[in-house]
């Protein structure tokens, strides 16, 4: 059965914007990425499903937001202060550069679904399962990219 984005839209909509601004950290680009969020239901509303719209959404929004951090990262011209202030949690800029610096060596070869599944447990703090159910992947599968995560930033670390 389709969804009906205009009940999601006026249910989860909060939840979403909440999920937008706590990525974010901008009250503008949260706005743009929830409009994104239900822009992506619309075009796809007839092939989705109505038996877990809050993980759905959730999912998309993060996803979403990664994706804007992303391509603020990729393009200079665009200020990304904020996105490092929010990865690094510094207002120092050189702990913002070093942080930055640390993240892009760690993810630089990593799957997209692998830093959503870092920021779903170690900044959200879901639980393996929590995270496992939002990506779609076994507890195992998401155990295992986590402790390779954990591994390589140990050794770049200490490089």
């Amino acid at each position: 059965m389709a969804v009906n984005v205009e009940e999601l839209y006026r249910t989860y909509g909060p939840m979403v914007l909440r999920r937008c601004r706590s990525i974010l950290r901008n009250e503008e680009k949260a706005l743009d990425a929830m409009q994104d969020v239900f822009v992506k239901v619309l075009r796809k509303e007839s092939s989705l499903s109505d038996s877990s719209p809050s993980s759905l959404l959730y999912t998309i929004a993060t996803n979403t937001c990664l994706n804007i951090l992303r391509s603020e990262r990729r393009k200079p011209a665009v200020s990304n202060d904020e996105a490092l202030l929010l990865v690094a949690g510094s207002d120092d800029p050189e702990r913002t550069a070093i942080a930055s610096e640390l993240l892009d060596r760690i993810f630089c070869d990593e799957r997209d679904s692998t830093r959503t599944m870092a920021m779903l447990h170690y900044v959200d703090n879901l639980t393996l399962e929590d995270t496992a159910a939002r990506v779609g992947l076994s507890v195992s599968g998401v155990r295992k990219r986590l402790r390779k995560l954990a591994h390589k930033s140990a050794v770049f670390k200490e490089s």
